[in-house]
C-alpha cells in the first residue's frame, strides 16, 4: 500500500507546515515533549494559559476546528487531512487536549442538532478555545451499558429538573458548558426513556468533585446534581431521543481518536525492516 501523499494532500501538507513552522510556540517544546497522552500541566506555564493562546493563534488563521464546515468555523477537512494536521502539529497537538471534546464530540452535536441561533452563539467560542466543554454519560451503573443512566430529567413547565450522579467526566472542574444524557422516561425500554440536553457547568445544584488519580493529577471528576434545571430550549433532538443523538456523538469520538493520534506507521516499518526478526538459535527438535 502507498502511505505517500497524493498531489491534494501534498499542497495541504506543505500549506499546514509553512503556518505552523512559522507560528509554532517554540518556548514550550521542551516541556511538551515531556507530556504523556493526557497533559494535565506544565512545569513552566499554567497549561490553561497556553492552551488558550495557541488554540486562539490557530482560530484566527482558519486552522481551528479544520473538520468542522467552514460556516461554523471550519475547513471541510477531510479525514486524511485531519491525520496530516496532527501530523504536522506534533507535540504542538497536547495544547489542544484540554478542548478535544467540546470540538471533536460536543461542538459537532451542536451543529447536527442545535438550533442555528444556538449554533452562532455556542461555536464560535469552541473554536477559539474561550469556551470548554465536557461530556457528561458515564455513571457508576452505566459504563459500557451507557442505555443503563439513571440520573434524571422531569420536565416542569419550561424547563427540565435533574437529579443524578456522572462519574469519569474529564475536565468538568475547568468546563463551562457540558453534553447531559438523562433518562426522562424510566417506563419505556431503556434505549427510548433517554433525552440529551446541554447545560451551563455553573448552574446551581451542580457539585464538581475531581478524582485524584496515581499519577497525582485529576483529569477525571464525579459531578453530582441537585434539582438543577435545564431550559426546554437546551434540550438536543426530541424527548425520548437521546440514544440515536449519543450515538452521532460516540461516533465523532472514535473518528476523533483515530485520526487525532499519529500513527507512526512509517517509523514501525523503518524500524521493522532494519531489524532481523528470524531466529539465529537452533530450531529445538
Amino acid at each position: 500500500m502507498d502511505f505517500s501523499d497524493n498531489e491534494r494532500d501534498a499542497a495541504f501538507r506543505a500549506e499546514a507546515r509553512a503556518w505552523l513552522g512559522a507560528n509554532y510556540p517554540v518556548e514550550l517544546a521542551p516541556q511538551l515533549a515531556e507530556l504523556g497522552f493526557a497533559p494535565n500541566s506544565l512545569r513552566d506555564a499554567d497549561l490553561l494559559t497556553e492552551s488558550r493562546k495557541w488554540q486562539r493563534r490557530k482560530a484566527d488563521a482558519g486552522w481551528a476546528c479544520i473538520h468542522w464546515p467552514r460556516a461554523y468555523g471550519g475547513r471541510d477537512a477531510s479525514p486524511v487531512e485531519r491525520i496530516i494536521w496532527k501530523q504536522e502539529e506534533g507535540i504542538y497537538a497536547n495544547l489542544s487536549h484540554l478542548f478535544f471534546i467540546g470540538q471533536n464530540m460536543c461542538g459537532p452535536t451542536l451543529i447536527d442538532h442545535a438550533t442555528e441561533e444556538q449554533r452562532r452563539r455556542y461555536l464560535p467560542p469552541i473554536v477559539s478555545g474561550d469556551e470548554i466543554w465536557c461530556q457528561l454519560f458515564s455513571e457508576p451503573t452505566a459504563g459500557s451499558d451507557l442505555a443503563a443512566v439513571q440520573t434524571r430529567a422531569v420536565r416542569d413547565g419550561d424547563d427540565w429538573v435533574v437529579n443524578g450522579q456522572k462519574v469519569w467526566t474529564s475536565g468538568a472542574h475547568f468546563s463551562n458548558f457540558g453534553l447531559l444524557l438523562a433518562r426522562t422516561d424510566p417506563a419505556v425500554a431503556k434505549h427510548r426513556g433517554l433525552t440529551m440536553f446541554f447545560l451551563d457547568m455553573a448552574s446551581p445544584g451542580i457539585d464538581i468533585r475531581p478524582i485524584r488519580q496515581a499519577d497525582g493529577g485529576a483529569e477525571f471528576n464525579e459531578v453530582f446534581f441537585a434539582d438543577v434545571r435545564i431550559p426546554g430550549s437546551q434540550r438536543l433532538g426530541e424527548p425520548g431521543e437521546g440514544w440515536k443523538v449519543a450515538l452521532g456523538t460516540l461516533m465523532n469520538e472514535r473518528l476523533s481518536h483515530g485520526t487525532g493520534m499519529p500513527t507512526a506507521f512509517p517509523e514501525l516499518l523503518d524500524l521493522a525492516s532494519s531489524r532481523d526478526c528470524l531466529s539465529r538459535s537452533p530450531v529445538p527438535n
